[in-house]
């Protein structure tokens, strides 16, 4: 299907189109995923998990009784993609695999991601970039559901030809430092077919939230997505804040599961989680905001 050396999927075409006008792609051969049959079906899975299709809608997983039901978090996710309009026509695949907005990359600027020798955010205008595992290139992945499928524990299936495999969500996303030239684990003529979530991660406590500079229609400054599984276990990711969704600290997570927590050790095990974090010139705020979200979700997901 796309073997073609010059073919790329389309699926929403959201932000493939976007790419072509910024220069970013130039495909002589798009594939329509969508016409792939039950490529947009939400169906169940023996472990009480869902499957679901690359080609569903943003707005219909967001408004899909049995995801609002059982899988809140990446409900609330693609509630906050967009606008309606772009929820109405993006997918859950395409919106995985879209391209960094980083306007220097988008902007035909000489830089790591377009086969120059340097990151102009690193001495720029890199307010909206990555405070956590940047370098060399110090985007930040624009995904709202991934951060929500980091927390919830989903694995992608990707399909080649007749070949398929399994990536967990973790593994899914690549950074700058691994690989330049792409975001994504995806082979060349690989695409993705079905984002699958575990049983293990329905019903609990599950919350998304997002912080962005205009009052809607944006991408996020910074986000969290958080989960209290049934057993009581909980994991955490942040958005907006690093080349890929950023998983919190397992040990963080443990002291969260542990419940009982009061108002120093909140804010202590925030400022643990973002320890690492190293800001640029000009997004320092971005630790803050990202600090915030945490004890918020700490609060919630503790108590």
């Amino acid at each position: 299907m796309l073997n073609h050396p010059d073919a790329l999927p389309l699926g929403g075409g959201t932000d493939l189109l976007v790419c072509v006008e910024d220069g970013l792609a130039t495909p002589n051969v798009v594939v329509d995923l969508r016409t792939i049959p039950d490529s947009a079906r939400v169906q169940p899975t023996a472990d009480g998990g869902l499957r679901i299709g690359a080609s569903a809608r943003i707005h219909d997983l967001a408004t899909d009784a049995a995801i609002l039901e059982r899988f809140a978090a990446l409900a609330q996710a693609c509630a906050a993609v967009g606008s309606p309009a772009l929820r109405h026509m993006g997918t859950l695949g395409g919106n995985l695999c879209q391209r960094p907005r980083c306007w220097y990359l988008r902007r035909g600027f000489s830089c790591f991601k377009s086969g120059g020798s340097s990151c102009l955010a690193e001495s720029g205008e890199n307010q909206y970039h990555a405070i956590l595992e940047g370098g060399p290139c110090n985007i930040v992945h624009p995904s709202d559901p991934a951060v929500a499928l980091v927390a919830l524990g989903a694995s992608v299936e990707a399909r080649r030809g007749d070949a398929t495999r399994i990536i967990p969500i973790e593994d899914f996303f690549v950074l700058p430092r691994d690989c330049i030239d792409r975001e994504t684990a995806l082979e060349p003529g690989e695409f993705v077919t079905t984002v699958v979530l575990p049983g293990a991660a329905a019903g609990g406590r599950q919350l998304y939230r997002k912080i962005i500079q205009r009052g809607a229609w944006d991408f996020a400054l910074a986000s969290i997505a958080g989960v209290r599984r049934a057993d009581g276990s909980v994991r955490l990711a942040l958005g907006g804040v690093a080349p890929r969704p950023w998983r919190v600290p397992h040990s963080v997570e443990e002291d969260v599961a542990s419940g009982g927590l009061d108002e120093d050790s909140v804010l202590a095990l925030a400022e643990r989680a973002l320890y690492d974090a190293k800001p640029l010139s000009r997004n320092g705020y971005k630790v803050k905001l990202a600090a915030s979200l945490l004890r918020d979700a700490i609060r919630e997901l503790a108590a």
